[in-house]
């Protein structure tokens, strides 16, 4: 195995799939990185089993030569080693040269590395999925759909499926829901597929969702997205990312998130959100991070937090109110988590009473929803 390399190009590749890279595994191979170059480039994988990234890097790229390949070849790379060693490169291309017994050299400009490689036929082969189930979006779209969710999923791996978020697919519209059963938000989108496929009981973890999320800011276009009965897999330009499902059937939300209200409210996000996070910064110091909001009729709304040992704040919002007075208790952060996800000017919220959960949405939209349990207080 002999090629050249962009270092620049080898450089980002080896960034995201070092994402999905195990330090801590069973399987010692899975901490590595398998390398494989033909004629047609360069192939980057990472896996930790349950999480697979798999860079592409062709040969050529706007007319331009990105790798020179001589020889053919694979070979698995101890993969934080390899990428601290291919950050710090000083030159503009790397050659590489890998033996019978996978040692490999690196070279670029004055620096010359020698790494002990490994026999990349034990590396594990990437799922082969069949494309029945398959839908199309924008990059960015998809992004928006992790962003605006992801944060509400169970932390607690004793919750099992609810550390994931649920997608669910019909007639063309694609949802997601999150809850960690104090929380939950949900966001619907059109993407493109036919009319006939239905989608239940998906459930992609959590944390491999945040990579996804960070990879697509890369990413430019439309991906497809493939599923099977264990594994998702999704395909943008030079890239496959794939993970594993999480097993177990995911409640049904639908019966917890209030239909109308008592009082509505509709206001600026940005002044509730910079009023809650002035709130919290006495707050966070207590025991559940509680602020108390207090609705009045003539459009004010009061938000007060107060912490035995450091103080207490109080400010007011103005905003449209319709329905009765009421004070409500609940946590900052999720409130923060919720306002910074909603992508409108305005928002409305919904109250049904002081111990039910809330609704947090757009004002202009109702494709996104959040919604919030309160918090009991004295």
């Amino acid at each position: 195995m002999k090629f050249r390399i962009s270092r620049s190009a080898l450089t980002e590749a080896v960034s995201q799939v070092s994402k999905a890279v195990s330090q801590k595994t069973t399987v010692p191979i899975l901490t590595g990185i398998k390398v494989t170059v033909d004629e047609d480039g360069l192939w980057l994988t990472g896996s930790n089993s349950d999480l697979t990234i798999q860079v592409t890097i062709p040969s050529k790229q706007d007319d331009k030569e990105i790798v020179n390949m001589e020889r053919i070849g694979s070979v698995v790379l101890p993969g934080r080693i390899f990428s601290d060693i291919v950050r710090k490169l000083p030159g503009e291309e790397v050659e590489w040269v890998v033996d019978e017994r996978w040692k490999t050299t690196l070279r670029s400009a004055q620096a010359q590395f020698e790494l002990k490689g490994l026999d990349p036929e034990e590396y594990p082969q990437l799922p082969q999925l069949r494309e029945d189930q398959m839908f199309s979006m924008p990059a960015d779209l998809l992004q928006s759909l992790i962003r605006q969710t992801g944060f509400a999923v169970s932390t607690s791996e004793a919750r099992g499926v609810l550390t994931g978020v649920l997608w669910q697919l019909q007639e063309g519209t694609l949802t997601f829901v999150a809850t960690d059963s104090h929380r939950l938000s949900r966001r619907q989108a059109e993407v493109e597929t036919s009319a006939e496929l239905t989608i239940q009981n998906v459930v992609v973890p959590g944390k491999s969702l945040s990579e996804l999320a960070k990879i697509l800011g890369d990413q430019n276009g439309w991906v497809d997205v493939v599923l099977s009965d264990n594994q998702i897999m999704v395909r943008a330009d030079q890239l496959l990312f794939f993970s594993r499902l999480l097993e177990g059937t995911y409640p049904d939300t639908n019966r917890v998130i209030p239909q109308g209200g008592k009082t509505e409210v509709i206001a600026s996000s940005k002044e509730l959100l910079q009023s809650v996070d002035r709130a919290a910064l006495i707050s966070r110091d207590g025991r559940d991070n509680v602020i108390k909001c207090t609705l009045k009729e003539e459009g004010r709304v009061l938000i007060h937090s107060a912490a035995q040992d450091v103080g207490s704040v109080q400010e007011e919002v103005t905003a449209r109110i319709k329905g009765e007075e009421m004070s409500i208790s609940f946590n900052a952060q999720y409130m923060l988590d919720a306002l910074r996800a909603v992508d409108s000017d305005e928002i409305q919220i919904l109250f049904t009473g002081t111990m039910t959960p809330f609704v947090i949405q757009p004002a202009d939209r109702d494709n996104a929803l959040h919604l919030i349990v309160p918090i009991r207080t004295r």
